[in-house]
């Protein structure tokens, strides 16, 4: 998901959109929109011939022995709220009959000592206690571990990143203008400690959640807070630094992103744009600076390697390959150390989701976040055993890691990142299976995979088994890449793509797609079920989440640019899947101006979704009439959300959702 709405480079302020999205994979590999080109033909493919039940046909019935839901089948709907309306103002909005209850807020405190918050007087010491800045995933873990309690548990949360201009006093536009010099130590140590996670307890209570602030559960994680780097690249002689020799600690997890939760109960927080935190220049005549340039090192978004010498490249060369991970933590356990789980991969994760496959085997299904990256899937060595924890804890350590590459039969092939295998051989460069996966993104340009539109976060159906992946856009596709997968150049509404397991195997090599949605309005080439209405229609898909009937529900990323992707506020849509209404879509949550929808999240009776509203204020506030021209800042932002107090900056929150007089959400 998008970073911010302008980044730094130097003194100089760029768009995210010049930066960050152009995109580091510089390979000849296809991309998904030359797959479909070739299979189906241009022409066809403008004319918009590639419908789901023709993908259907051509995958054939092994691939498609998937589960459906009857009612779905028959054509009626499994949503029945009533939908709102696109609109931007300076609050949420949810569907009638439903309550959105700010459940926590950015400075609230977790630890039983925390200070009360004070924007005035912020310090690294309180943020250390307190709730961290930007909440994006949320996970809900039921109180006793093991059980399927839906009204008291643990809630975990990332935090992805932070926003100086309507976080500090005095920053804003003055900071645009002279780059980092407002920028201190001391608001640096700040941010660093808004970084990473919080667990926090929460209890549902007649109908409302309130959480614990003195719960000896809760637990906060920052840009410190040491981790263990675990499974093959741990010790690897590429991760050692002047801090750990021993290349297996590594202080913080940074740009936590989406994430999951395990079938054994941990938390698994996604390092996405870590790029971002490093400062100064990778030397590209060298192997290593090369590779640095692919994950777009040093990003250069913050002054950090000011004050601390790890983010500096040029100190600490070794320090970038120490973050892009998924981190396991059991929330269960404040004192137990975040695992950085190296068999897993290092690209900019942006979730993880892990299903038992009916061998037992663990699976977890992942997307690179950037423009022409890859999905990729890992398969666990050992199986799952019930009951027992502590070895269902190291199932992420041993295994094989797939990258997805899309064939013009309509198959996915997953292909092993394994050393010695293809051209990952010594002879080819490739020292050892921690090399590769330090460089996973270069292993997967070597195999030929499929250059994806941004893949996002890429969820599992328990109903189904059918996988969901994200695609939120690629303004950077050309007029002759025009597919039926992306049938408009320089798209920026991205779409979904549904993958099969093959005989519902998630273990196996081969796969199906189809696709499910293609986002933006009618004018742009969206493409839904007819049933879809105006509002129905949304722009950038990021996070989604199933329930446990197995219904999907999306959530949106536009960055700056959504009054031009969709006219609206990013918000909350919910996806029918199966049947005759299958690509139906409506609105059920809209967040406040500048913000980003995040972390959408059920407890396990579907009776609250869990929300996080993300960066309230910055994003596109321009574009906003009531704010025309003007730039938001702590001291005048474009919405004081969820306060609305005088002299209180918006707060990145957590919302919960019910329905009113209780029941299933959405029915």
């Amino acid at each position: 998901m998008d970073i911010r709405d302008t980044v730094r480079k130097g003194t100089k302020y760029l768009t995210f959109e010049a930066t960050e999205d152009n995109g580091t994979n510089a390979t000849g590999n296809p991309t998904l929109g030359d797959v479909i080109n070739a299979r189906f033909g241009r022409r066809d493919v403008v004319r918009g011939m590639l419908a789901a039940t023709a993908a259907s046909a051509l995958l054939g019935p092994t691939l498609l022995a998937v589960s459906r839901d009857a009612s779905a089948a028959a054509g009626k709907p499994v949503f029945g709220f009533q939908e709102i309306e696109h609109g931007v103002d300076e609050t949420h909005h949810v569907a009638p009959g439903y309550d959105a209850d700010v459940l926590i807020r950015w400075g609230d405190p977790v630890l039983a000592d925390a200070p009360a918050f004070d924007p005035m007087k912020q310090t690294a010491a309180a943020q250390t206690k307190q709730f961290g800045y930007n909440n994006d995933f949320v996970g809900y873990a039921p109180l006793p571990q093991g059980s399927t309690t839906a009204d008291h548990g643990l809630l975990c949360v990332n935090h992805e990143y932070t926003d100086e201009e309507v976080m500090f006093p005095g920053i804003g536009k003055e900071q645009q203008e002279a780059g980092f010099d407002r920028m201190t130590k001391d608001l640096v140590d700040i941010e660093i400690a808004a970084h990473g996670g919080s667990v926090i307890e929460i209890r549902k209570v007649d109908g409302k959640w309130t959480y614990d602030p003195k719960s000896t559960f809760n637990r906060r994680i920052t840009g410190e807070t040491e981790c263990e780097l675990t499974g093959p690249a741990a010790g690897h002689a590429m991760m050692k630094t002047s801090y750990d020799p021993s290349g297996t600690k590594v202080r913080g997890m940074l740009n936590n992103c989406a994430g999951g939760m395990t079938p054994w109960g941990t938390w698994l927080s996604a390092e996405e744009n870590f790029n971002g935190y490093f400062w100064g220049k990778a030397d590209e005549s060298t192997a290593e600076g090369k590779a640095h340039k692919r994950y777009g090192v040093p990003g250069g978004w913050y002054n950090w390697g000011v004050y601390h010498d790890r983010f500096d490249i040029a100190k600490e060369p070794n320090e970038p390959h120490r973050f892009g991970w998924i981190v396991e933590i059991d929330p269960y356990d404040p004192t137990a150390t975040p695992k950085k789980r190296t068999a897993l991969g290092r690209v900019k994760h942006e979730a993880c989701s892990v299903v038992i496959d009916k061998s037992g085997r663990a699976v977890a299904y992942m997307g690179d976040d950037e423009r022409f990256d890859y999905v990729y899937k890992f398969v666990s060595k050992g199986t799952y055993k019930e009951g027992d924890r502590a070895h269902n804890m190291g199932l992420l350590d041993e295994g094989t890691l797939y990258v997805a590459k899309f064939a013009e039969d309509g198959s996915v092939a997953w292909l092993p990142l394994v050393h010695g295998e293809g051209p990952l051989t010594a002879d080819k460069g490739w020292k050892d299976q921690g090399h590769v996966l330090i460089h996973t993104r270069l292993a997967a340009d070597a195999l030929g995979a499929t250059k994806m539109d941004r893949p996002e976060d890429v969820e599992v159906n328990p109903k189904t088994g059918r996988i969901y992946v994200m695609l939120t856009n690629n303004t950077k596709r050309k007029p002759e890449q025009v597919d039926a997968v992306n049938p408009r150049a320089a798209n920026e509404w991205g779409q979904i793509v549904e993958i099969i397991p093959a005989d519902g195997d998630h273990t196996a090599t081969k796969a199906g797609w189809e696709m499910l949605i293609r986002a933006g309005a009618a004018d742009v080439g969206g493409q839904y079920n007819e049933a879809t209405s105006k509002n129905g229609r949304f722009a950038c898909p990021d996070n989604c989440a199933v329930d446990n009937r197995g219904r999907l529900w999306v959530t949106t990323d536009q960055g700056g640019a959504w009054k031009k992707a969709s006219g609206s506020a990013d918000g909350v849509w919910a996806v029918e899947t199966e049947g005759a209404l299958r690509g139906t879509s409506k609105m059920f949550f809209r967040v406040p101006v500048g913000a980003e929808m995040c972390g959408p999240c059920f407890t396990p009776d579907d009776a609250t979704l869990f929300v996080a509203v993300q960066h309230p204020a910055t994003d596109g506030v321009d574009q906003w009439e009531k704010f025309a021209g003007k730039t938001s800042s702590f001291e005048d932002p474009a919405t004081r959300w969820p306060d609305f107090k005088d002299g209180v900056p918006p707060r990145p929150s957590v919302v919960a959702i019910t329905k009113q007089g209780g029941g299933v959400v959405g029915a």
